[in-house]
């Protein structure tokens, strides 16, 4: 009998347990449902568009500046310098006077020479009148013929001794004029090599100076060998010279804009580069010789080429590709093909539309379907600064 009356109380308090469990179950629906997570907070990025205009399409390569022409002005004969008619750095024209060497000792040859000629002069006179006076006698039959050939040979002889002097005297001219050393080119004359009263001659090892033309002034520069079918394909399509534009080392400075001159005719093996020679008019004067340049070939345009800031493109596995922001906020990866990136800007061949928002930066935050919210401004700033810092430095 006691065990069914334990029996019995077991039973009634499992009930009873059952019956509290189930009323606080009805009771506290909400207690067993857990709460629903909040949505993911928008990423927040830096947008731009895609846009529609025409392109330049360049190719860059880096170049040094050489004279067109220069010229050492040295002395054809010897002599004392006698003046110096220039200054260091001053700019000339060809046929200015830069030094004088003394002319006195030229001077007198010619004096000389002229006195010669002026005696040889009055004896052929002279002879030429014996010559008249033989012949006459002569057809008389009061002079030999002999003596007529006789004189008629000293003239000849005078004649030539004639040319001769003239010939002397414009010799003698000549080396005068080389006492006058005067500018070969329009240019820049560099240091000087020789002071007043001192000997200079054609053996001399330094000239008087060196003359350095800057206008018109040239650029050569290197590309890589494949470049080269390119710019033979734009040269026999375009049949007229291809645009050069000159710009300092950290090209914040257009130097100069000039026409591709010559393509070597050899590529160098070394480096697997073609040599590229550019001129450039100069007036200003802001290219200089053995200046080092960032050159920029422009290939071709392309019209209504789309473009988009260089950072929208990112590399992945499967090759370039942009972040393209839905009209509802959302975004999605875009393969792309990228036909060229210059200043800033990538051109895109394919796989983005005109007008399309691309993300510019806070790629390293997305993943396909994030919602995001475009800055602006001061917070546009910092968003790229925080994802110039996480991208990996090459």
């Amino acid at each position: 009998m006691k065990k069914k009356a334990v029996l019995g109380v077991v039973l009634l308090t499992a009930i009873a347990a059952i019956g509290v469990l189930t009323k606080a179950t009805h009771t506290f629906p909400f207690d067993r449902v857990t709460a629903a997570p909040a949505p993911p907070a928008a990423v927040p990025i830096v947008a731009g568009v895609v846009s529609r205009h025409d392109v330049p399409i360049y190719l860059d390569g880096v170049g040094t500046v050489i004279a067109y022409n220069t010229d050492v002005v040295r002395a054809q004969i010897q002599g004392q310098i006698f003046s110096i008619n220039f200054t260091e750095g001053q700019h000339v024209h060809a046929g200015d006077l830069l030094a004088q060497i003394d002319p006195r000792p030229y001077q007198a040859l010619i004096d000389q020479d002229t006195g010669v000629l002026e005696r040889d002069k009055a004896q052929l006179a002279n002879a030429q009148a014996n010559l008249s006076r033989y012949t006459e006698l002569g057809n008389k039959g009061w002079a030999t013929p002999q003596l007529v050939e006789t004189q008629k040979a000293q003239v000849g002889q005078l004649e030539a001794a004639i040319k001769s002097d003239q010939g002397s005297i414009e010799a003698a001219k000549v080396e005068l004029s080389f006492t006058r050393l005067t500018s070969p080119i329009d240019g820049v004359v560099g240091i000087r090599q020789i002071d007043v009263g001192n000997i200079i001659s054609p053996s001399s090892t330094n000239g008087l100076c060196v003359v350095t033309q800057l206008d018109p002034i040239s650029l050569i520069f290197t590309l890589p060998e494949t470049a080269l079918p390119q710019i033979q394909q734009q040269l026999e399509n375009t049949k007229a010279p291809l645009t050069v534009l000159a710009y300092n080392q950290d090209n914040t400075m257009l130097l100069g804009q000039g026409q591709l001159a010559l393509v070597n005719n050899e590529i160098l093996q070394t480096t697997g580069s073609i040599q590229l020679k550019v001129n450039f008019p100069n007036k200003a004067s802001l290219l200089w010789p053995g200046q080092l340049i960032n050159a920029r070939l422009r290939l071709s345009t392309r019209h209504d080429g789309l473009t988009v800031p260089a950072p929208v493109v990112q590399q992945g596995p499967d090759g370039a590709y942009a972040w393209v922001v839905n009209p509802d906020g959302i975004v999605a990866i875009r393969q792309v093909k990228v036909a060229h990136i210059s200043d800033g800007q990538a051109l895109i061949d394919s796989g983005l539309s005109a007008d399309e928002r691309v993300v510019v930066d806070g790629q390293y935050k997305l993943e396909p379907g994030a919602h995001v919210a475009i800055l602006h401004g001061k917070a546009a700033q910092e968003v790229a600064a925080e994802d110039a810092m996480q991208t990996p430095i090459p």
